[in-house]
C-alpha cells in the first residue's frame, strides 16, 4: 500500500491540475478519446456524421434546383431533405443525451476520487501522525499548529500536510503557467517581427554627394 503522504500529495496534484486545465476541457478530451474507441456510441456517432454529409449534399442539390423549372426533381430532393433532417435531429438528441450522461458520470467519479478523498482521509486518519518533528527544534505554538486538529503534539497532522501540499503545488503550477505564458508571448512576438516586411533601401535618397557645377 502506498504511503499516506504520497496518496495525499497525488490527490492534491490531481485537484490542482483539474483546476488549472479545467473540468470541461478534460471532459471533452475524454469524450473524444472514448469516441475513437470501437464502442456502440462511437459507431452511432460515425453514422451521424455520415448522415450529416448526406444531408449537406442533398441540401446543396436542393438549393441548386429550381422549384419552377424542375419541380419533380425539386420535390424529390425536398422529401429527402426533410427526411434526413428529421433523422439528424433524432440522432443529435440521442447523442446529446449520451453526452450529458457521460459528463454526469465523469463528474461523479471526479468528485468522489478527489473531493471525497480530500474529506474522508483527514477524517479517518486525523489522529495519526504523518511524520514527527525533531524534538526541541520548534516552539510549542508551532508544534501545536503542525499537529492541528487531532494529531499527537510534536507531529505533523494529515490536515497540515494537506495544506502544505496544496499551497506548494498551487505555487509551482502558477509559476510554470506563468513561465509558459512568457515563452509563448515571446515566440508570438518574434513571429510577428519576422512577418513584418523589411523596408527597401532608398536609391539615391541623399546618400551620395551632390555634384558641383562649375
Amino acid at each position: 500500500m502506498p504511503s499516506l503522504l504520497v496518496v495525499i500529495f497525488v490527490v492534491e496534484l490531481v485537484v490542482q491540475l483539474i483546476n488549472t486545465i479545467g473540468a470541461s476541457t478534460i471532459n471533452n478530451l475524454i469524450w473524444r478519446t472514448y469516441l475513437s474507441l470501437p464502442t456502440p456510441l462511437a459507431k452511432e456517432f460515425a453514422e451521424q456524421r455520415k448522415k450529416q454529409k448526406e444531408y449537406l449534399a442533398v441540401r446543396h442539390d436542393l438549393n441548386a434546383t429550381s422549384s419552377q423549372d424542375e419541380f419533380a426533381k425539386w420535390a424529390k430532393l425536398r422529401r429527402q431533405h426533410d427526411k434526413l433532417l428529421e433523422e439528424l435531429e433524432k440522432k443529435k438528441s440521442g447523442l446529446e443525451a449520451s453526452r450529458a450522461t457521460f459528463d454526469r458520470y465523469l463528474t461523479t467519479v471526479r468528485l468522489i476520487s478527489t473531493r471525497g478523498v480530500q474529506w474522508v482521509l483527514p477524517w479517518w486518519y486525523g489522529k495519526e501522525p504523518m511524520f514527527w518533528l525533531p524534538y526541541g527544534w520548534f516552539p510549542y505554538y508551532f508544534e501545536w499548529f503542525a499537529s492541528f486538529p487531532r494529531a499527537p503534539l510534536g507531529s505533523v497532522s494529515i490536515v497540515v500536510w494537506q495544506w502544505a501540499c496544496t499551497g506548494m503545488l498551487a505555487l509551482v503550477i502558477e509559476t510554470v503557467v506563468g513561465i509558459l505564458g512568457i515563452v509563448a508571448a515571446s515566440r508570438q512576438s518574434r513571429k510577428q517581427r519576422q512577418k513584418q516586411p523589411v523596408p527597401a533601401a532608398g536609391v539615391g535618397a541623399g546618400t551620395g554627394e551632390s555634384k558641383k557645377e562649375w
